[in-house]
């Protein structure tokens, strides 16, 4: 094993872990002041409750041994097996520091979910949607891609969570728009954040926090990792101008939201793409992403469903982008494979199938457990409790005193 190498890789599971609490901000101050409370609470429960399911269950569902390119076996249920010699998939660091790594990408995955149902999911149902979805949608994903199966098999790329955590994040959130409904007064009442400063400290936490969440992909402190913390930067970089140009451009004003935005849409489009691409390719690819996922938030008046947080406009679209962007830009330079720009046409065929199955296996199975919980329990506070906030109703708690 290595020190270095087992440094590095902690310190980029804490960067990671500290993106949650950074997503709580983002998110709490998209929402209405009575709501902001059980906004940030989505997002900050799940660090405790989905790395204890991880520990359980999702970790070995995820890296256990194949299982017909599937799913992980069950090798490691309880964490049995895992300990401090080196694992398989990392072997120069403990087998512990691999398993806490990806178990902070965990934390995040259905945290993003949360975006899409604020201001009107009840709390235990969407406690209960975030462990069942765990296991049933993003262990298997994760093993699919990073775990050995059947993605991985075909030779699909994601670096760091194109597909696993942002196109994965984003079904779920489309399902949700489309089980929930539409929030109470949505189309007839202003939905205005109502804490912008919030929202850009919490943006700014993320860039930082996605630097181990994109370099430490590279599981050692080498010159991958700081390929990918460069292109990182820069993608993200030209993510807050390609959205801010569009905007400009469409409304008339750049906003602060707008800049925000644009560093979460350039982070997305470079996460599957990172350790693949170099860095001129990776500000192409995040000018893109800040282009096109302002068009993607544009989407839900066209098909007129309530994705309250822009889930789906951003890490939907901007993971799609990025996930095909690596398949026309990667570089045998960087990691050994080459896209359609370098000569293999074949890559972006094989992105396009990766990110079909992504989409419609995270749809299908989110939308079922949505409808499963639904039932079991009911998915929706009541229209009284939706008027008094989320705050009051589901929390007995008030953000301000009023």
């Amino acid at each position: 094993m290595n020190a270095a190498d087992t440094a590095f890789i902690l310190i980029c599971a804490a960067l990671v872990m500290l993106m949650t609490p950074g997503l709580a901000l983002f998110y709490g101050g998209l929402v209405r002041a009575k709501n902001v409370l059980s906004t940030t609470m989505h997002s900050f429960v799940l660090v405790g409750v989905a790395s204890v399911v991880w520990a359980i269950i999702g970790y070995t569902l995820a890296f256990g041994p194949d299982v017909a390119g599937v799913i992980g076996g069950l090798d490691h249920l309880f964490l049995k097996g895992v300990g401090m010699e080196p694992s398989e998939a990392a072997k120069t660091i403990p087998h512990l520091a691999f398993m806490v790594f990806q178990c902070m990408f965990a934390v995040i995955t259905p945290a993003l979910i949360s975006g899409a149902y604020a201001e009107r999911i009840s709390f235990r149902a969407m406690l209960l949607f975030s462990v069942l979805w765990l296991v049933l949608v993003y262990a298997p994903m994760a093993h699919w891609v990073w775990g050995g199966g059947w993605m991985f098999k075909m030779g699909a790329l994601d670096f760091a969570g194109g597909a696993v955590v942002h196109m994965s994040s984003a079904a779920a959130a489309l399902a949700a728009a489309h089980v929930l409904g539409r929030r109470e007064g949505y189309g007839r009442e202003p939905f205005v954040p109502h804490n912008l400063p919030m929202t850009v400290l919490g943006a700014g936490i993320l860039w930082f926090g996605w630097f181990g969440f994109n370099a430490g992909s590279a599981l050692a402190a080498n010159g991958l990792a700081a390929m990918a913390f460069v292109t990182t930067h820069l993608a993200t970089a030209a993510g807050v101008m390609g959205w801010l140009a569009v905007e400009w451009m469409h409304s008339g004003k750049p906003t602060t939201l707008g800049a925000a935005s644009g560093a979460v849409a350039g982070l997305v489009a470079i996460t599957p793409a990172a350790g693949f691409v170099e860095p001129m390719p990776a500000m192409i690819i995040g000018f893109g992403g800040g282009m096109l996922c302002y068009g993607g938030v544009l989407m839900k008046k066209v098909f007129k469903y309530d994705d309250a947080l822009d889930v789906v406009g951003v890490h939907g679209v901007g993971g799609t982008w990025g996930a095909l962007a690596t398949g026309l830009f990667a570089s045998e330079a960087v990691n050994g494979v080459n896209g359609l720009f370098y000569g293999n046409p074949g890559q972006l065929w094989t992105q396009f199938l990766s990110v079909v199955a992504t989409w419609l296996f995270c749809y299908l199975m989110s939308r079922g457990i949505f409808h499963a919980v639904d039932a079991l329990m009911g998915l929706r506070v009541t229209v009284d409790a939706e008027r008094a906030g989320l705050d009051v109703s589901e929390h007995n708690e008030r953000a301000y005193e009023q």
